[in-house]
């Protein structure tokens, strides 16, 4: 369970119980880069899904069914060519609206995961991209800079290890926030070899949603700190006022609480959607009932 410090370097373990033990679990973490996936398809995927996705709308499933039937002779006597264009028309263009939007979330991820962070390799400081910036390794933020990764604030360069953050992308609030390092990291300062020389073990709670809220325990030379949701600077936050600080990642692509909240993108149906599925549904019981009646007549 070791970053990219070294041997001595800092561990996460992971306090909640889960069907992996612990310590195969935090290996799984660390196994784990910090690239996000907020697509829905890739160019294999788009047309098995699109298609399924597609014909979970009763109306298109529907006229499916009616091009089926029309294919007998035995059973209609109308030309399938009348179903099948506007069907097809239908689905090409909701496909290309579909197809354009996730260009879009897959140019997104890339603008996102291609982002540059200075962190702790070797004993120095490289600049690294936000996809491989993994689990137990160190980042230098300064002024104005987005945040990686979650991260256990170890130092600044304020008193007392003292840093400020916007949070607007987490909750929307444009106040600043205070997070306060604990006084045994926060002597560290910015010395690059004694950061590099750190070798704390983090136990923590396992990966969840919950912004407000963390619990974990830092262990490091023979003595045990708590740790809360003050020591941690979150994904998506914005250091500000706040010249430099160096955190240890405690949470890493789709494990930041950021992810844990955004979710898998889901296939959408609106009210017009829903209003659309009755409605056809209502009808073709109602032709299937009153159809013989009209023809026996």
């Amino acid at each position: 369970m070791i970053g990219r410090l070294g041997v001595s370097g800092p561990r996460i373990n992971l306090s909640q119980r889960t069907g992996l033990s612990f310590v195969a679990l935090a290996q799984l973490m660390l196994s784990l880069d910090n690239r996000i996936h907020t697509s829905k398809y890739n160019i294999i995927t788009f047309l098995p899904i699109n298609l399924f996705e597609q014909f979970q709308r009763v109306a298109n499933a529907y006229f499916l069914f009616l091009l089926i039937l029309q294919l007998i002779p035995e059973i209609s006597s109308l030309t399938w060519f009348t179903t099948i264009v506007p069907l097809v028309l239908v689905i090409t263009m909701t496909a290309v609206k579909d197809a354009t939007d996730d260009y879009f979330r897959h140019k997104s991820d890339n603008q996102v995961n291609n982002r540059q962070s200075e962190v702790l390799i070797d004993g120095k400081l490289q600049n690294e991209k936000w996809m491989n910036v993994k689990v137990g390794d160190i980042i230098k933020l300064e002024n104005n800079q987005f945040v990686a990764a979650d991260l256990l604030l170890l130092s600044s360069s304020e008193p007392h290890g003292l840093c400020y953050i916007e949070t607007a992308e987490l909750d929307g609030e444009t106040n600043l926030k205070v997070r306060h390092a604990l006084s045994v990291t926060s002597e560290l300062g910015a010395d690059i070899s004694r950061l590099a020389r750190f070798d704390g073990t983090v136990v923590c709670e396992a990966p969840n949603n919950k912004l407000d809220k963390f619990t974990g325990v830092l262990s490091w030379k023979d003595s045990k700190h708590s740790l809360n949701n003050q020591k941690i600077i979150l994904r998506g936050c914005v250091l500000r006022n706040t010249g430099w600080c160096f955190g240890m990642v405690i949470f890493a692509g789709p494990d930041t609480k950021l992810m844990q909240n955004s979710g898998k993108t889901k296939f959408k149906r609106t009210s017009i959607d829903r209003l659309m599925n009755t409605l056809v549904l209502w009808g073709s019981h109602a032709s299937s009932v009153y159809a013989p009646v009209f023809h026996t007549e």
